[in-house]
């Protein structure tokens, strides 16, 4: 990313020819990378990219080609800042008017090109916040919440994870819609239905319920990491180190027709994740044939820097785990895009996800199949029923806001409110910090994520060269015609004295 954040430079759009030292201005709608890439070549003051105020409102093969540039734009180290802005009227009106001066750079005649210039009004470009610089102190948090199975100590226990930060290439834009607010929407649904059942003796399961809302997922599951190696390592009991019988992991359920379960090792028969993966197939088949679902296997590469999905951090740990999710790839670019708006979100779809998996995990829990329960057999309905109505709030509430890490610490509004919410529904609902390491960070946040600009409309340079010009010959003919108006003056007394002698 960029290193500096300061700007105090001219504006320019893409069509001018020389943008050496210039603020250039583009629009989504018309961004290209070798446009961005030839005001980097040029060394550009700063770079503003005008975003739309209604995602929507772009057609989606421009959304989809910026979502695939993002990734580039990251991992470039440049000392040129980029800033992004969304669009209101005044910005639009800076941005034509710059526009036209930079284009009638190009006509033909150069006293055009010198006149307009002279005359065209221009925008100083200015910054008035510090240098951006690291933040020593900063903590991740995440939130954990259980609820406890009926019938002994050693029950084994089921764990439910979704990662509920965002990403993207400016943070303070990264509202992290389907990846991950479908995710924790499905988590804090999950809770709720569970909680009314571990309400009543006759409807209490054999299983612990360990819910974790973690913090970090978009920088390597940093929350997740350290949670494991706390209940792991550095504790004598906890749930995670009795039995687990399986991780699930959810990520990006909020929109299309599939569904996918990924896992680091195909479960084996017999077991509890495999009997889990065998409902999912069932469900889906009975009661939801629109859905593609199937089970992909990808090893955990180690040699890589950043994993690929979560549960990868459970499976080192070597504990069974997976991640349903309806992206086919981890490498999909939504899943790390300011372009991750609430608009792209498909209620009717989430609701479904969170069905399915609901349907699923119950029949696993209370042993459903085994029982003679019929394949199409709905467990949530009438007064259980998933709450659309709920969901659409709750997504409506996530994808309001940006959730990048670098924005949330422990004080957060945000993160009060999920712990709240986790609190109505599970019992023992406590937050868990992760701080980086000051000897070897796996992670440096840097302040400076938001900055006022302001625009000044000036005139050009060569305006007050010309001025000065046209000043200087003002007064050189001033000068001359009053030397001329003397000599005429002198020559006019002499012939008066001389007709006066005659």
């Amino acid at each position: 990313g960029t290193r500096s954040a300061v700007l105090n430079t001219e504006a320019r759009t893409v069509e001018a020819d020389v943008l050496s030292r210039r603020c250039v201005m583009m629009r989504l709608v018309d961004f290209s990378y070798e446009q961005y890439q030839k005001a980097l070549r040029q060394s550009a003051g700063a770079v503003v990219i005008i975003l739309p105020r209604s995602i929507s409102s772009v057609p989606q093969d421009v959304v989809k080609q910026f979502m695939e540039i993002e990734p580039e734009m990251l991992a470039m180290e440049t000392i040129v800042p980029v800033y992004f802005a969304v669009e209101d009227e005044e910005l639009l009106s800076i941005y034509e008017q710059t526009r036209a001066a930079s284009a009638s750079q190009g006509s033909a005649s150069a006293a055009e090109v010198l006149l307009h210039t002279a005359t065209a009004n221009g925008f100083q470009m200015v910054t008035s916040g510090a240098q951006s610089k690291a933040i020593n102190d900063w903590l991740i948090p995440s939130v954990e919440g259980r609820l406890t199975g009926l019938g002994g100590e050693d029950l084994p226990t089921v764990v439910i994870v979704a990662h509920y930060d965002s990403f993207g290439v400016a943070p303070w834009l990264s509202h992290g819609a389907d990846s991950n607010g479908s995710g924790i929407s499905v988590l804090l649904e999950l809770a709720r239905l569970f909680s009314r059942l571990y309400t009543y003796r006759r409807t209490h399961a054999g299983y612990n319920l360990l819910f974790f809302a973690s913090g970090g997922g978009k920088f390597n599951y940093q929350g997740t990491k350290r949670w494991l190696e706390d209940n792991l390592d550095h504790t004598d009991s906890s749930l995670l180190q009795d039995n687990v019988a399986f991780v699930l992991c959810l990520d990006t359920l909020g929109r299309g027709n599939s569904l996918h379960l990924h896992v680091s090792k195909p479960p084996k028969e017999g077991t509890l994740q495999h009997a889990f993966l065998r409902e999912l197939e069932m469900v889906v088949a009975s009661q939801f044939p629109e859905v593609k679902f199937s089970m992909v296997h990808k090893k955990i590469n180690l040699a890589e820097d950043m994993l690929a999905w979560e549960h990868e951090r459970f499976a080192i740990r070597r504990l069974p785990a997976f991640t349903i999710s309806h992206l086919e790839s981890h490498r999909d670019s939504l899943r790390n895009s300011i372009m991750d708006r609430r608009a792209q979100i498909d209620i009717k779809a989430l609701t479904r996800n969170t069905r399915i998996i609901a349907e699923a995990l119950t029949r696993v829990i209370y042993n459903l199949t085994d029982k003679g329960a019929p394949a199409d057999l709905q467990i949530f309905t009438e007064q259980m029923q998933i709450q659309e109505e709920q969901l659409e709030s709750v997504m409506d509430w996530l994808s309001s806001q940006p959730r990048a890490a670098q924005l949330i610490d422990k004080d957060s509004t945000f993160l009060n409110t999920l712990e709240y919410c986790m609190g109505r529904y599970l019992k023992d609902v406590k937050q868990h910090h992760v701080k980086a390491d000051k000897r070897d960070p796996e992670f440096v946040f840097y302040d400076q994520l938001k900055q006022v600009m302001n625009a000044y409309r000036v005139k050009p340079a060569i305006f007050d060269l010309l001025l000065a010009v046209c000043i200087a010959a003002y007064l050189g003919v001033a000068y001359v015609a009053v030397q001329n108006f003397g000599l005429l003056y002198k020559m006019i007394q002499r012939l008066s004295l001389k007709t006066k002698q005659q």
